[in-house]
C-alpha cells in the first residue's frame, strides 16, 4: 500500500499517520537499492573528486529547498572534515551567499542565481554538483550551461531519469521514487561521496610526504 493509497482510505487519525509513516519508509528501501547500484560510480566520482581538490581546484554545489540544504552538507564536508583530520578544500554552496543570491536575483532573475555565480567562481577542472528531486529546475540547467562553457565538469544527483538536468549533466546518478525519499537517498550518496572522498585524500597525502 502506498502514501497515495492510505490517503484515500477512510481510516481513523492515528492509525493513518502509523499506516503513512510506515509507507514512507517503507517507500526509502527502494531507492536505497537504486543507490546501492550505483556504488561503483559514486567511489569513482569520490576519488576523482579528492584528485581535483588535492591540486587545488574547487566544488561548487546547488540546488533548491531541501537539495540546497544538502548541497551546503557537502561543502562543509570539505571545508570542514567528514572522517578524520586534514587540511581544508575550497568547496561553495552557491545559495549560502545571500547577498550575492539576491543581487543576481533582483538585477538578472532568479534562474541566473547560479549561472551567474558559477562564471565567477568556477575555472577548468572544478566540480559543479547539482542536486534536483525533478530535474527541471531551470537555474540548475542554467548552472550546468555555465559550468560547461567555463570548462568545469557538472555531476548530478536527481530523480527518475529522463528528465532535463540529467541530460545537462557530464555525469548524473538518477534514483526513480518519490521526491521526499529521493532527497533522502541524496543525503546517503553524499556521505558515500565524502568517504570514497577522504579515502583517495588520505592516500594522496601520504603519496606526497
Amino acid at each position: 500500500m502506498t502514501i497515495d493509497d492510505i490517503r484515500t482510505i477512510g481510516i481513523e487519525a492515528e492509525t493513518r499517520a502509523d499506516a503513512l509513516v510506515s509507507a514512507h519508509v517503507a517507500a526509502l528501501a527502494p531507492v536505497l537499492e537504486s543507490l546501492a547500484r550505483e556504488s561503483a560510480r559514486l567511489a569513482a566520482w569520490g576519488g576523482e573528486l579528492a584528485e581535483r581538490l588535492h591540486a587545488g581546484g574547487r566544488l561548487l554545489a546547488a540546488g533548491n529547498g531541501g537539495s540546497a540544504a544538502e548541497a551546503q552538507h557537502l561543502t562543509a564536508e570539505f571545508v570542514g572534515r567528514f572522517d578524520g583530520d586534514r587540511r581544508a578544500f575550497s568547496a561553495i554552496a552557491l545559495h549560502a551567499d545571500t547577498s550575492s543570491m539576491t543581487a543576481i536575483g533582483n538585477d538578472y532573475g532568479y534562474d541566473e542565481i547560479f549561472a551567474r555565480q558559477v562564471h565567477g567562481h568556477a575555472r577548468p577542472g572544478d566540480v559543479l554538483l547539482l542536486l534536483s528531486t525533478s530535474g527541471r529546475s531551470r537555474n540548475l540547467l542554467l548552472a550546468a550551461r555555465a559550468a560547461h562553457e567555463v570548462g568545469a565538469s557538472v555531476w548530478g544527483l536527481t530523480g527518475a531519469a529522463p528528465n532535463p538536468l540529467s541530460d545537462a549533466c557530464d555525469e548524473c546518478i538518477a534514483l526513480p521514487g518519490h521526491g521526499s525519499n529521493v532527497q533522502e537517498a541524496h543525503l546517503v550518496a553524499i556521505h558515500a561521496l565524502c568517504r570514497a572522498a577522504e579515502e583517495r585524500l588520505r592516500a594522496l597525502e601520504r603519496r606526497a610526504r
